[in-house]
């Protein structure tokens, strides 16, 4: 007689492996990065210093910072097979999400690339802004631009997108998001690249596979519609009538709620800081303290609406108020989410090659059984 599986759809509440990278407490609203709270380190580090804290456990050293932060920035440039892809793909107008997945492929061409899972790490990182920026200018009718070594990561990024040297302000807001989303436990995205990993794939092919799991609108958000609920309210006056007939109409509002989280989304406070911070030194707070005025207002309807339920702010309304801040558009919003999630990919796919365990769940057959075979006449 076999044995009786508990089946966990959807894996809810399965524990798969152990891991270093991030700690993820969704009733007390609590996310570790390497040990550090959120909060702690993500408005302080350089991207830099963050994927290199996931990938060793601590942070670097002045010398150790300069000379990764040196391979990262010798990392940047795309190989020509990958501009000709990119070109091809824009001709098409194809997502930016799909043009990303297509595009990191391609890197497995670079000479330094299956070499070690270090060197597809590092290529991987560095080359992921080039290739969003490259081709966000592409769907414009624009070249796209030589990246700059003189430029730390972040600050590369905006200024391939734009030709134009970013400020430090800009910098810090992104570097803050970069690092806010550089990981966040054993989501489907990063499930998806260690499963990968664990059949003694490369990193290249693991990122490459998470890119398409996060493409998936259940998994890569809505940072978009989020921002778009603020527009459509327009002055604050309006929330509640907004906010009601949307909930009537069985809508769901964008910006709120989590799978994980019971309470508030810790990665929503650092963000909506970096977003004070950073519209209050524009000189222009209307944006911000119009969408504060709509987060509390949603928070007390959706209470009133389903008082059985927490539905709390999550990462994505502050993504949208300080990417759009940025100068992004929202078709770049999942794309630059990749961006940061990327450190978090290659560090779970290095963590899981040193496992070698390969991850093979079971599956309860649910189908007919004794089937007897017809021949197409009799069927």
């Amino acid at each position: 007689m076999s044995a009786v599986l508990e089946i966990k759809e959807g894996l809810e509440g399965v524990v798969a492996a152990t891991t270093r990278l991030s700690s993820v407490d969704g009733e007390a609203g609590v996310l570790l990065l390497a040990g550090f709270p959120v909060e702690e380190v993500a408005p302080r580090a350089s991207f830099e210093e963050m994927v290199w804290l996931l990938w060793h456990g601590e942070l670097p050293r002045a010398a150790e910072l300069a000379s990764f932060s040196a391979r990262l920035a010798a990392g940047r440039a795309l190989a020509p097979a990958t501009l000709d892809l990119l070109r091809a793909a824009a001709a098409r107008r194809v997502d930016p999400m799909d043009a990303l997945r297509m595009a990191a492929g391609t890197l497995s061409l670079a000479p330094e690339a299956g070499s070690d899972p270090r060197a597809d790490a590092a290529l991987l990182v560095a080359a992921f802004p080039t290739i969003v920026a490259a081709y966000h200018r592409l769907l414009q009718g624009d070249e796209p631009l030589t990246p700059r070594a003189d430029l730390s990561h972040a600050a590369s990024f905006l200024y391939l997108l734009t030709g134009q040297e970013p400020d430090a302000e800009r910098v810090r807001g992104l570097e803050t998001y970069l690092n806010t989303v550089s990981d966040h436990g054993f989501n489907a995205s990063t499930f998806t690249a260690r499963v990968i990993v664990s059949t003694r794939s490369d990193l290249i092919s693991a990122v490459t596979g998470a890119v398409g799991a996060l493409k998936g609108p259940l998994h890569g958000g809505a940072p978009g519609p989020a921002l778009d609920t603020v527009f459509e309210i327009g002055t604050a006056e309006r929330a509640e009538e907004v906010l009601r007939a949307k909930l009537g109409r069985g809508e769901r509002l964008m910006g709120f709620g989590h799978r994980v989280y019971r309470v508030r989304d810790p990665r929503a406070d650092v963000l909506g800081a970096a977003a004070e911070r950073f519209y209050r030194r524009a000189g222009d707070m209307t944006l911000y303290d119009l969408a504060r005025a709509v987060e509390a207002t949603a928070l007390r309807v959706l209470h009133e609406h389903k008082p059985e339920r927490r539905l709390d702010t999550n990462v994505e309304f502050y993504t949208a108020l300080l990417l759009h801040g940025l100068g992004l558009p929202t078709a770049l919003f999942t794309p630059t989410f990749a961006i940061g999630r990327v450190a978090g990919w290659t560090a779970h796919g290095l963590e899981q090659h040193d496992r070698g365990r390969l991850i093979r769940p079971q599956s309860e057959y649910v189908g007919e059984r004794g089937r007897r075979w017809v021949e197409i006449g009799g069927r």
